[in-house]
């Protein structure tokens, strides 16, 4: 019943992902969808490096319209046609990702209804596990963790996911993350157990979209496990699956090392090792929207803690040139 309650909501907006058909006889071809491909690859190492900007979001949503004007402007055979409508849904999944990352919800919802409506139309199953995929975690953020277990199972579900194991991982590691709100430590160690496994069947020479590649590996696996056993508040276990991750992070993820590093912070905190926290802690400042909330949570924490400790009033002497900034 979820499924179909997702995927209703999801094709209702299918009539308005196409522009209005502009006069014109040229004809999209493969060059036109490999130069897309390119502007693709560029927005993904944007994201690693820096991740959740406005920027991102607004130049990959407009990279979704310009793969549109092309099927709109002239005739293209079905296989190019298919693979534009796969790369609108590419460039909106990543204005929806970049929305996420950014803590802009509102938006994320919105590109995600235009974004699987493209997918759907592009009948491209890798888009469209990353696009519900997406989903689980902007659910996942928000608190609902029974919408975000439904669109994981939406992409957990797709062909994809059944013939590959790196897709399967991906899948079982974000179910570990979002059961990680349920509180189910079991349901939570068997997905981490499901996405290892499925991991270590991969063949590594299978191509894969860029996507993927870019930013999927065991160093993912870990971090989705940090954050599930930082839910549950097995914070020794949060802090081992933390080294574990930065130490396998490659160097251009920039964003996944300082939010790695922010959730290291809460781990060793959680187990009342204040000043190594407080150390860690600042050495994952930076201007990432999602970094920054955990920062300051951190801060709330420490001071809820020991209000009155040096490690909180190192805390706030680090912070105060940074406020005064502000």
């Amino acid at each position: 019943m979820r499924r179909r309650t997702f995927m209703t909501s999801a094709t209702g907006t299918a009539a308005t992902a196409v522009v209005p058909a502009l006069a014109g006889s040229t004809r999209a071809g493969q060059g036109d969808v490999a130069r897309l491909q390119a502007k693709f690859a560029a927005i993904i190492d944007q994201d690693h490096k820096y991740g959740g900007l406005i920027s991102i979001e607004t130049r990959a949503s407009a990279l979704a319209g310009e793969a549109l004007s092309l099927l709109q402007r002239g005739s293209a055979g079905q296989r190019v046609r298919s693979s534009l409508y796969a790369a609108a849904a590419s460039f909106t999944s990543s204005a929806m990702w970049a929305a996420i990352d950014g803590r802009r919800f509102n938006e994320a919802q919105r590109y995600f209804d235009r974004a699987s409506s493209l997918a759907a139309m592009s009948g491209d199953a890798t888009i469209q596990f990353r696009i519900w995929s997406h989903a689980g975690t902007l659910y996942r953020h928000l608190g609902r963790p029974i919408d975000a277990l439904a669109a994981n199972d939406v992409a957990r579900g797709l062909p994809v996911a059944r013939r590959d194991p790196v897709f399967a991982a991906l899948g079982h590691a974000r179910h570990a993350a979002i059961l990680g709100l349920t509180h189910d430590a079991v349901a939570v160690d068997r997905a981490i157990g499901q996405a290892h496994a499925a991991y270590a069947r991969a063949d590594p020479d299978e191509h894969r979209p860029a996507w993927m590649t870019a930013f999927f590996d065991q160093a993912e696996i870990e971090s989705l496990a940090l954050t599930a056993h930082l839910a549950l508040g097995n914070y020794e276990r949060a802090e081992a699956h933390a080294h574990r991750c930065i130490r396998l992070l490659r160097p251009h993820m920039l964003r996944s090392r300082a939010i790695a590093t922010a959730r290291l912070a809460h781990a060793q905190l959680g187990q009342g090792d204040l000043e190594p926290a407080v150390t860690t802690a600042t050495r994952a400042r930076t201007t990432h929207p999602r970094v920054t909330r955990m920062l300051e949570e951190f801060g709330t924490k420490l001071h809820a803690a020991a209000p009155r400790s040096q490690a909180a009033k190192a805390w706030d002497e680090y912070n105060e040139p940074r406020r005064d900034a502000e």
